[in-house]
C-alpha cells in the first residue's frame, strides 16, 4: 500500500515551507509499508536553533491552510530536533548536528523516496 494522495499532497506542502524558512537537505520517505501509524517522512535540516524554530512555524502554518493541524509536537522547547506528528506524515526538523548523528536516512533508506519537486533556498 503506497502513501495517499493526502499524505503526498501535506509532504509536498511542508517540504515548500521548509524550503521558504531556508530549510535544507529536504527529503521524504514513503514508510507506508514498513509503518502502521504514517504514511510519509519529511525530514528537514535547519543550521541552528533559530532557524528549526522558523521552518516548524513555517511548516505548521502552511499545513493549517489545508486543515491540518499536528496530532502531537515533540522538541518544541530545545530546538534541536523538533518532530510535527500529522498522522498521515510525520516531520522532523533536525539542527544540522542532531541530523547527522541520528542520519535517519539510514533507517528509512530503504523506502521508497518521493520526489517533491521543491527548490532548496541557500
Amino acid at each position: 500500500m503506497a502513501a495517499t494522495d493526502r499524505a503526498i499532497e501535506l509532504t509536498t506542502a511542508a517540504a515548500s515551507a521548509a524550503a521558504d524558512k531556508l530549510g535544507t537537505d529536504i527529503v521524504a520517505y514513503d514508510v507506508s509499508e514498513q509503518l502502521a501509524i504514517t504514511d510519509t517522512f519529511l525530514i528537514v535540516t535547519a543550521a541552528n536553533e533559530r532557524q528549526v524554530g522558523a521552518v516548524v512555524d513555517g511548516v505548521e502554518e502552511r499545513l493549517r491552510e489545508l486543515g491540518a493541524k499536528p496530532a502531537r509536537r515533540e522538541g518544541n522547547r530545545e530546538q534541536r530536533w523538533v518532530l510535527l506528528d500529522y498522522l498521515d506524515l510525520v516531520v522532523h526538523v533536525q539542527h544540522s548536528e542532531e541530523r547527522s548523528l541520528y542520519a535517519l536516512e539510514r533507517l528509512w533508506g530503504d523506502c521508497p523516496r518521493l520526489e517533491l519537486g521543491v527548490e532548496e533556498k541557500r
